[in-house]
């Protein structure tokens, strides 16, 4: 089969490789129909961030089963699934007690093990989430992303009737939005540095959006006072500036989730540091994506608003290619981040 690998850094090449088969009875061989790329591939690719190499990348992706193993009698041929790339021990304590995003024990698809980015991907049946057979695919395809924020939105209780911030207008930031939107926000606003990403945040039915290029953290705290009260901030911008403005920008009593990777220090100045003091604010760190039981209400809640129609995805699509113009669009990327996701698709 056909397959993007990743053989050393920076070296992404097209190979023919052995099809995956069937080797444990709870194991599903599938074959891939989209796969999306992830902002953390990009270090995997560019940035000496694999386990190994080489490497199939790929986690978020959709597809159809082609084969199951005899205890994987869930699925059937046929069937259209996405994947839910963690697959944790269900031994360890944090496990049982339906932590499944804090298990140390756990591999992961297109990390820690060969993922989609090829004609077909093999995996135990806990990877797999079945979808509506008659749903899209290409939209499928997002719901792993999708996902990422609702876990820290299930963090925080819901936003229903909260004033929600995404701070960070990238994919996971847009997709939170409107996520948040459909579930009851009472207003969703979105703060980042590139005006035509906040173009797209209003085109996709956000109330509000600043540009902090322009804008002060004060001067953003102000225009938020009349929805200071029951705020939800999600940074998912993974930047210790866009951190530190979340709790500036943060009104009374305020939740904060942290949703971003930060990939430099974090420091606080003392009065920036005061703020989560003086105005009693609730923050949140937020890993990964799952919940008991496994995988979680993310991911039907996920899938039931892109069948729905309630999430928007055309607009942060930037391509789909097939492989050979995949590899050639990943490479003009040259490690630095995408704007809008660039899809491989399998024919």
């Amino acid at each position: 089969m056909r397959a993007a690998v990743v053989k050393a850094n920076r070296e992404l090449v097209i190979e023919n490789i052995e099809t995956p088969q069937i080797e444990n009875a709870e194991d599903v061989l599938v074959k891939v129909k989209f796969s999306g790329v992830c902002g953390s591939d990009i270090p995997r690719i560019f940035h000496e961030g694999t386990h190994f190499y080489p490497i199939v990348l790929g986690h978020e992706f959709s597809g159809f089963v082609a084969e199951t193993g005899s205890k994987a009698t869930e699925f059937k041929i046929g069937d259209q699934v996405i994947c839910a790339p963690l697959l944790p021990c269900f031994e360890c304590e944090e496990c049982k007690k339906g932590f499944y995003s804090l298990c140390k024990n756990y591999t992961f698809v297109g990390s820690r093990r060969n993922g989609a980015n090829a004609e077909y991907v093999c995996v135990n049946k806990h990877n797999l989430v079945k979808v509506n057979a008659k749903s899209n695919p290409l939209y499928n395809s997002f719901i792993e992303p999708i996902t990422v924020g609702l876990h820290a939105i299930n963090l925080a209780n819901g936003c229903e009737n909260k004033n929600v911030i995404i701070v960070g207008a990238g994919t996971i930031g847009l997709l939170a939005a409107q996520a948040a939107k459909a579930l009851g926000a009472e207003t969703v606003s979105v703060i980042d540095i590139n005006q035509e990403k906040l173009d797209l945040a209003e085109e996709l039915g956000v109330d509000k959006t600043f540009n902090s290029m322009n804008l002060s953290a004060e001067q953003i705290y102000e225009q938020l006072n009349d929805n200071r009260f029951d705020q939800l901030i999600l940074e998912t911008a993974g930047v210790p500036k866009t951190v530190e403005l979340a709790i500036q920008i943060a009104g009374p009593r305020a939740q904060i989730g942290l949703i971003g990777t930060l990939h430099h220090d974090l420091t606080l100045n003392q009065k920036v540091f005061g703020q989560i003091l003086r105005k009693e604010l609730m923050v949140l760190g937020s890993w990964m994506n799952y919940s008991k039981p496994w995988p979680g209400s993310e991911w039907t809640k996920a899938a039931e608003l892109v069948d729905k129609g309630s999430i928007k995805i055309d607009q942060l699509i930037l391509s789909v290619n097939d492989i050979e113009d995949y590899i050639d669009a990943v490479k003009k990327l040259d490690g630095k981040p995408m704007n809008g996701k660039i899809v491989l698709k399998f024919d």
